[in-house]
């Protein structure tokens, strides 16, 4: 394992840390970007009132829009980063800061362009993309702008909702603050019976122990620290669902979800079909979790008892390197080009691999569209982590393959594609792992983790996804999120969705309150999507060779220059049918009714 004794950042050797001094070689080069965007975007002025007078206007305006905003991506994604290497940096958390302020300002002061070009005759936009052969890279962010019409403002009003977007992010700083700078969760015994401090670095690990003392301290000590600030938590969650609902009012919405899926052009049914669907097979669930408890031998089957494998995980530490080679080996069906881009990757240190005092927990990728495709993670040398690795290095092969052939504009991915790159890499080593293990106890290790990743993502993500539909009608509606209301709310869902193996728990109900993506509303329901596409695309891969693949790659190298079902068809899956996610319920319930016959 990882350290136990967290070390603090300049401890840790620079292989092991991502190379972010590519970005900004010279640091004051970060803060004259800063002011040439101030500059830049005091120019863009000259468009003002004269952004559809011809066709050549529009395309200028539109370039330097790109070269502003190319520049502060840049910035900002170097200033975030460097504030998640340790969160306690003065320096970082102020040019961060800064970021956010100029951000604010630059939006304001480009808040015309929308309004103006939505002013203008949809014909002549029409008509000029035809015109003018710059244009033609704009033709689906342009006709996806008049798609969207009915919610754009005034360019007054533009400029007022720009230069509140400052303040009205605040509700997710304060949630960061709290969780990674400020909140401790004490010591425990660990398996060896030494005192270690927990953090959100070691909590899954934790939870994955075999030793159940160590699981309940864990679970104890971490939902007590949330307890104990369940107040301010809950007040803080509710005006972050007040900003979605007021934010979808203004823009004449009927909803804060229908506001959420719009950008994306993401039927409502399809978030509906999605928590309908999983309701229909939540007694396959059940049935895991009854088995869960049969093979645990307990009385009583807890929370801090969901997550440990059923069976046991021979001793072995996977250190980061190995790991690597894990990974290669698994995601080899994907082609050469990819298996050698991801050594790559490795050797010029994109990855941030282990935890320090301050750094930000969990995993991502990040990265701005001329930067490394960055990923940071905690790495603490199990499986678990492995998966991990090559779940964001999914992401950032996502966004290698999009950056090298799509221009800026493009050069991003919708949540709810950008799940399926993470997610068709985690399907793939699983099965790798599976065909090539000959040890019956190790094969049942692997098929349990198998049919966790389908709890984890698509039952537990459809889980937050309907907590979110609740909470955010609930303000709809003229309620109040407050804690007692939330603590309800999530303990009710979670019974629901565990069923009736599962003994309440008083700390569970907790739990909502120390989700990051909640504060993204209507993000998580993209995993569930994701995993359910994902699922049917590495089944074609594997089945149906290079063609599969080589469309895959395709859809890849696609960024967002279509709506995100549109983009999901070239790979052949189509996300506007139930069709993926019944699949992945009926792979979830075959891997269930193989793993019962192995166990019992």
């Amino acid at each position: 394992m990882a350290d136990k004794n967290l070390k603090q950042r300049n401890e840790i050797a620079n292989e092991y840390k991502w190379d972010i001094e590519a970005m900004y070689p010279d640091e004051s080069q970060w803060e004259r970007d800063m002011d040439e965007c101030l500059s830049l975007a005091s120019g863009f002025a000259k468009y003002d009132g004269h952004l559809t007078e011809s066709a050549r206007t529009l395309a200028e305006a539109l370039k330097l829009r790109d070269q502003i905003w190319l520049k502060l991506e840049h910035a900002f994604v170097y200033a975030h980063m460097k504030k998640d290497e340790d969160n306690r940096v003065d320096k970082y958390q102020a040019m961060d800061d800064k970021c956010g302020s100029v951000i604010a300002r630059v939006s304001a002061a480009m808040s015309f362009f929308t309004p103006q070009l939505l002013e203008a005759p949809e014909e002549e936009i029409l008509g000029y993309i035809e015109e003018e052969p710059e244009l033609k890279t704009y033709e689906f962010m342009l006709k996806d702008t008049l798609r969207e019409k009915a919610h754009i403002l005034t360019a007054a009003e533009e400029n007022l909702l720009a230069q509140m977007s400052e303040v009205l992010g605040a509700t997710n700083d304060v949630f960061t603050m709290l969780n990674n700078a400020d909140m401790t969760f004490g010591t425990i015994k660990d398996e060896n019976g030494e005192e270690v401090t927990l953090t959100h670095g070691n909590y899954i690990a934790f939870m994955h122990s075999h030793d159940r003392d160590v699981r309940q301290a864990a679970f104890t000590n971490m939902y007590e620290a949330y307890k104990a600030l369940i107040n301010t938590l809950a007040t803080n969650y509710n005006y972050n669902v007040k900003t979605d609902v007021v934010s979808a009012r203004i823009r004449k919405y009927d909803s804060s979800r229908q506001a959420a899926l719009s950008g994306g052009n993401i039927p409502e049914e399809v978030y509906d079909r999605l928590i309908e669907t999983v309701h229909e097979y939540l007694p396959v669930l059940h049935r895991y979790i009854e088995l869960r408890k049969k093979v645990l031998g307990v009385d009583e089957l807890k929370m801090y008892d969901i997550y440990v494998p059923m069976v046991k995980l021979p001793k072995k530490d996977i250190p980061y390197e190995e790991a690597i080679e894990i990974m290669k080996e698994g995601l080899a069906p994907l082609g050469e080009e990819y298996v050698s881009t991801l050594q790559k990757g490795v050797d010029e240190r994109w990855m941030d691999v282990y935890e320090n005092q301050g750094k930000t927990s969990g995993a991502y990728s990040f990265g701005s569209y001329d930067s490394k495709p960055y990923v940071l993670l905690n790495y603490t040398d199990t499986l678990n982590d492995v998966f991990t690795i090559v779940h964001e290095m999914g992401h950032s092969m996502h966004s290698w393959y999009t950056r090298a052939n799509q221009p800026f504009i493009y050069g991003d991915h919708s949540i709810f594609t950008a799940e399926v790159a993470s997610t068709v890499n985690e399907s793939l080593l699983i099965q790798h792992l599976l065909e090539k293990e000959t040890d019956p106890e190790m094969k049942k290790y692997l098929l349990n983790h198998y049919i966790e990743d389908f709890r984890t993502t698509l039952f537990r993500q459809t889980m937050f996804a309907e907590f979110e539909h609740l909470t955010h009608k609930e303000v709809e509606n003229g309620g109040t999120l407050t804690a007692q209301w939330l603590n309800d709310t999530y303990n009710d869902l979670n019974n629901k969705y565990f069923g009736p193996s599962l003994t309440q728990d008083e700390y569970i109900q907790y739990e909502w309150a120390r989700i990051p993506h909640f504060y993204r509303g209507f993000y998580v329901y993209q995993y569930a999507t994701g995993y359910s596409a994902a699922t049917a695309i590495s089944r074609k891969i594997l089945t149906e060779g290079s063609a599969a693949r080589d469309a895959y790659i395709d859809f890849l190298k696609s960024g967002s220059s279509d709506h995100p079902v549109e983009l999901l068809k070239i790979a052949g899956v189509d996300m506007g049918s139930p069709e993926p996610v019944k699949l992945a319920m009926e792979t979830f319930k075959d891997l269930v009714e193989e793993f019962e016959k192995l166990m019992l």
